[in-house]
């Protein structure tokens, strides 16, 4: 059984939570929790529940489910990145063609889908931890412009 605060195991449980709304629709939070529990997360409710904010999950008629990716237009994507970079983003450093994008415990997530979804210039994909994003771009000139312009708060184009 894992510690709920260990960061290590917040960001596995998080994983595992995708991966289980990624197969299928999940009803309830009691209906998550057995699954989590039986993979080796037992987690509370409260917990449970921060996950699923943090992580960006909505519930809907037929249960938990990521958002639908595809119906967001790009001007509500550059909206969700604007206020993600807002509400999570501490620091962002280029480093060659990656940024590293620092944020609070479990801001890591959020902040990458966020990114994903805009599809920034110049970024190629990126990879989300628990409080650390790796943006990885093209080239070493879109990595440090995707820096500057999320570090002063302005959505990238």
């Amino acid at each position: 059984m894992h510690s709920q605060g260990d960061p290590d195991t917040r960001g596995a449980r998080r994983e595992r939570i995708l991966a289980l709304l990624e197969k299928g629709h999940v009803k309830s939070q009691a209906e998550l929790q057995r699954q989590l529990a039986r993979s080796g997360h037992e987690v509370n409710q409260g917990t449970l529940s921060r996950d699923l904010r943090d992580l960006g999950v909505v519930k809907g008629k037929d249960g938990y489910e990521l958002p639908a990716v595809p119906a967001m237009s790009p001007q509500t994507a550059a909206q969700s990145l604007w206020h993600a970079v807002h509400t999570w983003l501490v620091g962002a450093t280029a480093a060659q063609n990656l940024v590293v994008l620092r944020t609070p415990a479990g801001g890591a997530q959020p902040l990458g889908i966020a990114i994903d979804r805009a599809g920034p210039a110049g970024v190629v994909g990126t990879i989300a931890g628990d409080d650390t994003v790796l943006a990885v771009c093209k080239d070493a000139r879109a990595a440090r412009a995707l820096a500057k312009r999320l570090a002063h708060g302005v959505p990238a184009r």
